[in-house]
């Protein structure tokens, strides 16, 4: 038996890649009528209730307030995430920069207009809301390191690496990572 038929057999699921979480953000600057629109474009997309983001800090220059809500958020877990980012994936034409992938192994990419995705249309009492999504990577054993009670580190040969997320994701959804 080859060094690789071995490794095959003997694959450890722990250290399988999946998907932790999918976060969609809306960032529209201001509260009110144009905020409203933003979360009914996420719960069209997503079919879930978004979050509003708030502001932390004053900026006079830009007109905003501590405690200001500035845009609207949205978590997908489990198998929603796999199904959303699939769609997701088809509205780029299954093409990523290698760019967005950060050293742990998430990464994030935008869209420009929600109207993109398959069965979209424009409606003009919306206008026209683009989006990011950011997606984080992990392992099984994930829990160890934000467990309440005696958290641990994760070693770092099983966090995902940026090499591996980039192979996970080219050969899971059929995505061609450009350079």
């Amino acid at each position: 038996m080859t060094g690789e038929e071995s490794a095959s057999k003997n694959s450890n699921p722990n250290r399988e890649i999946r998907i932790d979480k999918i976060v969609l953000n809306i960032g529209v600057g201001e509260a009110g009528e144009k905020l409203t629109r933003a979360q009914n474009v996420i719960k069209l997309i997503t079919n879930k209730e978004s979050t509003q983001t708030i502001s932390t800090v004053t900026n006079k220059d830009l007109g905003i307030r501590d405690g200001m809500p500035l845009g609207c958020k949205v978590t997908i877990r489990k198998d929603d995430a796999s199904d959303f980012l699939k769609r997701a994936f088809w509205v780029k034409e299954n093409k990523i920069m290698a760019y967005s992938f950060d050293p742990q192994g998430s990464f994030s990419f935008g869209i420009s207009d929600y109207t993109d995705f398959e069965g979209m249309r424009y409606n003009p009492d919306i206008g026209i809301f683009g989006l990011d999504i950011s997606v984080v990577l992990s392992r099984a054993g994930k829990r160890v390191k934000t467990r309440k009670r005696a958290p641990g580190r994760i070693p770092r040969e099983h966090r995902v690496s940026q090499r591996e997320a980039i192979e996970w994701i080219s050969k899971t959804f059929n995505v061609e990572v450009l350079e």
